[in-house]
């Protein structure tokens, strides 16, 4: 059965970075939904005379945007956020860590995993590049969660065997099968996809990641994410345990892991070798500006990733970020990048990319998500104003839809999540 749904629709189907009327918009527009996909977009009479006896839900009191995508968030660290006052290395040993070795318990990451994945939800998020648990069960139980809300995610049980709690610790052979058998179990079941993810290189030896390259060459589809350059301390120590390394992101291209179905987190601190090898394999850099600041790693450097041609997209990095808001995370990069002497001039059209369509793009999944096109699946967000607030205001007296959704960016938090539809079907979100 077709499905219209009527309002304010805004979508960027094309690169704003490299497009100058990249950002598309019907005042009065429509989608149809039929068979789990997007069959008809436009103005609604003329969608309208398409389907004329479709069912109709009215959407005008907001707007509807395709689903946001997060290429970086972390499922154990739910309950870390808000913890100030720290940097990278020390927030991780006394804030992060205790809670993710937590995690060997069955009950509570069950507990955690359903609370994680409707969070992600109830903030718009429909894809998203996870970091699993340390424990084979915990990441299970993250799969089994998405799944069962229908939720697209890419995750991975994360592995390390030095510098961390103890209770973190495997060992490349331990790594090996866990991970095989979770690969077997969730990669390529139905929108469950499977990634690589060695903590960082401070917390995996050269043998953990060769067992990442193993698996990696048994099974080419496989994703790999990691971090990169977050925080000049974790960059002094990484050198320090490679000492062959020519930088931080030889670490992991040595064995193999750096191509087109890689995402590296941060990359706040870039050297030029590095951008150029990102630009050459294809690799996608996840950009995570609230975390950044929260812990202070620093500015993204933006405008060196686009002269250098290295995609990036939106990262919310809970718990080191400050909520799961994709929204509010196009408001902080577009902070970020006010506060740098070679900052890049964002506007509206930029934000809404980065937060769904880039994201897609990074994911190698922009043939099915991140924007509104025919074709493409039903993974849509519905958002209004709360009542009362500056940004209703707003939404009756915007002169434009670029103004309208500048105001959505910058007054993020007067802003609902009220409906959520994945493969065309609305999820529910309490």
């Amino acid at each position: 059965m077709t499905l219209l749904l009527r309002g304010l629709v805004v979508h960027t189907p094309q690169n704003p970075f490299r497009e100058e009327k990249a950002l598309e918009a019907y005042a009065d527009g429509a989608i149809a939904l039929e068979g789990g996909r997007i069959v008809a977009l436009g103005p609604y009479p003329q969608v309208r005379r398409a389907y004329p006896q479709a069912p109709l839900e009215d959407c005008r009191a907001g707007l509807l945007l395709p689903g946001l995508v997060d290429t970086h968030v972390h499922y154990p660290q739910t309950r870390v956020m808000g913890a100030m006052g720290y940097t990278l290395l020390d927030w991780l040993e006394q804030r992060t860590l205790p809670q993710e070795a937590r995690l060997s318990d069955n009950k509570l990451a069950r507990e955690l995993a359903r609370e994680f994945v409707r969070l992600l939800l109830r903030n718009g998020t429909t894809t998203a590049l996870v970091f699993g648990s340390h424990f084979q069960g915990a990441t299970a139980n993250l799969f089994g969660a998405a799944e069962e809300v229908g939720l697209r995610i890419i995750a991975g049980q994360v592995c390390s065997d030095r510098l961390l709690r103890p209770e973190l610790h495997t060992t490349p052979e331990r790594s090996y099968a866990e991970q095989k058998m979770l690969i077997q179990r969730f990669h390529g079941r139905g929108k469950l996809r499977y990634a690589l993810t060695p903590r960082f290189a401070l917390s995996a030896s050269e043998a953990l990641l060769e067992v990442c390259q193993s698996l990696l060459y048994e099974h080419p589809d496989l994703y790999f994410t990691s971090h990169l350059n977050e925080n000049t301390q974790e960059i002094r120590t990484v050198a320090e345990l490679f000492p062959w390394s020519a930088h931080y992101l030889h670490t992991y291209d040595r064995f193999g892991l750096v191509g087109q179905r890689s995402v590296l987190a941060h990359n706040v601190h870039p050297t030029e070798p590095e951008l150029l090898r990102l630009a050459e394999a294809r690799a996608a850099v996840a950009h995570c500006p609230s975390s950044n600041a929260f812990i202070g790693s620093g500015l993204f450097p933006m405008q060196k990733h686009l002269h250098h041609g290295v995609r990036f997209a939106l990262g919310s990095d809970v718990g080191g970020g400050t909520g799961f808001s994709l929204i509010k995370e196009g408001f902080m990069a577009y902070i970020a990048q006010r506060l740098r002497p070679d900052g890049v001039a964002l506007g509206p059209a930029h934000l809404l990319y980065l937060a769904t369509r880039a994201g897609a793009e990074a994911l190698g999944l922009e043939g099915q998500i991140g924007d509104l096109s025919p074709g493409k699946q039903a993974d849509l967000v519905y958002l209004e104003p709360q009542p009362g607030s500056s940004l209703e205001v707003h939404f009756r007296h915007a002169a434009s839809v670029e103004e309208l959704l500048g105001a959505l960016f910058t007054l993020h938090g007067e802003a609902r999540v009220v409906r959520v539809w994945l493969d065309g079907q609305e999820a529910v979100l309490t």
